[in-house]
């Protein structure tokens, strides 16, 4: 970056080849303005035709650079025309010193939006941080980042032998906060290209991204940190006290992410397992739902009545929880009825298989069963076992369904189910008392 006050550089110039060159760079900037908003309408429809890939990001790579591109043409035309050659120079180089210095800073912001995603805060405010990179350059190029360096620089935070400015502090801070930007937004774009990876399991895809995050923002910290001038080997006894503290008040997060790094190496649960966190199997479906998320501290879960639960990863790890789905997707669903003494046991049988066969999720194979499982107090226990192969879609609805054309096939049949009863006998002692 040249060292040029820009006013300075304007005072020896005479007026009319001053305003000239500042005409001369007015036409190269309306140039530019009309070139840019010619490639702007082809970006927008290209957006609105619904393109992807490189057919929707070129037309936007275009709408980004041509402006400023056709600008920097122009006037490198204007200072090989043989008329302006002679003349000094200097607004229309410094014209296109700033003309290239926004191309650099619409590009490169531009980059780093569509690899952090459009979604992205960097996608949202993507024009308002390219303006504050170009002030910035602009006021370097000027020399007022020079004054205001030196005037923050006679502010001393720390009195005694080191010197430590406000200045210095500002500008580590800075410069951290970049390389945490430009880490972070880097393993963002790795997270969504690996996510994409059909071919790997969907743990090991979340596993590979949360391990590319992680690395890639703690990279970028201690660069950012040793990059501001901050010697690393003086962080000892800060890294000792982050130690002491992840033993004992940050003991519970830790173990969090811990977990989060066991369950996605193991893969004993992962995005789309139906899991359920009771003690019970069977038919219980208490606490039940599928994982939608695998997060750094905690598993969302999503239940039947569409409520997010986050459960910490350590729960998963030290509590029994059941997975539905572990190995096999296909689960046994048993529904417990009971018939009188006066009915046949073996005609119940039969027509407990035949209401399994009413709802379209209940398996042919294995097909449905009934069991006489034992003889009660008040009737003949039975039992129907039928499997399912979609347990997210709801156990109780088919639970429902089958024990309803239980209801109705007893019904026809004139099989009753019995209610407990209980005889009540008065006894009579030898005295005349009840």
């Amino acid at each position: 970056m040249p060292e040029t006050n820009l006013f300075a550089d304007f005072a020896p110039l005479p007026v009319g080849i001053a305003l000239m060159q500042v005409l001369l760079a007015l036409c190269a900037a309306v140039a530019g303005i009309l070139a840019g908003h010619l490639a702007s309408r082809g970006a927008r429809a290209a957006l609105q035709s619904g393109r992807t890939g490189w057919r929707l990001w070129l037309p936007e790579l275009l709408a980004v650079g041509v402006g400023p591109f056709i600008t920097a043409v122009v006037l490198v035309g204007c200072r090989a025309l043989p008329a302006v050659a002679a003349w000094p120079l200097t607004v229309l180089d410094d014209s296109l010193y700033l003309t290239l210095l926004w191309l650099l800073c619409r590009i490169g912001l531009w980059l780093l939006a569509l690899a952090a995603g459009r979604g992205s805060w960097l996608g949202r405010h993507e024009l308002v941080f390219t303006w504050l990179a170009w002030v910035v350059g602009l006021a370097s190029f000027i020399g007022l980042l020079e004054v205001l360096e030196s005037t923050l620089d006679t502010i001393d935070l720390i009195p005694g032998k080191g010197v430590f400015s406000l200045w210095s502090l500002l500008k580590g801070l800075a410069v951290v906060a970049l390389f945490l930007a430009i880490t972070s937004i880097v393993s963002r774009a790795i997270e969504r290209r690996v996510m994409r990876i059909e071919a790997l399991a969907p743990s090991t895809r979340i596993g590979i991204a949360k391990f590319s995050y992680f690395f890639l923002t703690s990279l970028g910290l201690l660069i950012g940190i040793n990059a501001a001038g901050v010697d690393l080997t003086a962080l000892t006894v800060l890294t000792g006290a982050i130690g002491i503290g992840l033993g004992f008040g940050l003991q519970s997060i830790a173990s969090n992410f811990v977990s989060g790094f066991v369950l996605l190496l193991d893969k004993s649960i992962k995005p789309g397992d139906v899991i359920s966190f009771t003690g019970m199997t069977g038919t219980s479906t208490e606490n039940f739902g599928w994982v939608q998320e695998l997060r750094g501290r905690y598993v969302v879960v999503r239940d039947r009545d569409g409520v997010e639960t986050l459960v910490p990863n350590q729960n998963l790890i030290t509590n029994p929880v059941i997975n539905w789905s572990y190995s096999d997707r296909k689960v046994r669903l048993k529904l417990p009825v009971r018939i009188s003494y006066a009915d046949d046991p073996e005609q119940a049988l039969t027509l407990l298989v035949e209401a399994a066969y009413c709802s379209p999720r209940v398996l042919r194979d294995p097909a449905p069963v009934s069991r006489l499982m034992h003889f009660s107090d008040h009737g003949i226990d039975l039992e129907l076992r039928f499997w399912i192969t979609d347990p997210a879609d709801g156990v109780n609805n088919v639970r429902s369904d089958v024990n309803r054309s239980i209801w109705k096939h007893f019904k026809q049949a004139g099989i009753t189910i019995p209610v407990a009863q209980y005889d009540v006998r008065v006894v009579q002692t030898r005295g005349g008392g009840a």
